[in-house]
């Protein structure tokens, strides 16, 4: 009985705690993670994006559905901060190394968005070029 009520204690009180307090990637780490891969996210069990990341800090992103976004990321308050072409206000994230992984918590609305890696690569992503017509 003793062992199954420290079992329980662990599992409900102790190991969310752990999880919790677990420390967010510095710029550092993130960087040497991601340098010259492309991660592909998604959210709720289904595919969200796909990030390339490239040298001196650029980013290409897109919804998978073939628009690329170019932009840069930089830290911020223990935050990676990502600003892109077409979006010019910062989009900050804190990411954790997991086993199967990045997690990746969208600090401008925590309770919004939370990505997990989902699979990585070192090809480019694909990215159609401008749209063209009339």
């Amino acid at each position: 009985m003793k062992r199954f009520v420290l079992s329980f204690l662990f599992v409900t009180v102790l190991a969310p705690a752990l999880a919790s307090a677990q420390s967010a990637m510095s710029a550092l780490e993130f960087e040497r993670y991601v340098q010259g891969k492309t991660l592909y996210f998604a959210y709720g069990g289904e595919a969200y994006g796909v990030e390339r990341y490239l040298g001196n800090r650029r980013v290409q992103w897109s919804f998978m559905d073939g628009q690329c976004k170019d932009g840069f990321w930089y830290e911020e308050a223990g935050q990676i901060c990502f600003v892109y072409d077409d979006t010019p206000d910062p989009q900050c994230w804190s990411f954790f190394k997991e086993p199967g992984g990045l997690r990746a918590i969208f600090e401008n609305d925590p309770e919004a968005t939370t990505l997990y890696e989902a699979q990585q690569d070192d090809k480019p992503m694909l990215c159609y070029g401008p749209e063209v017509g009339v």
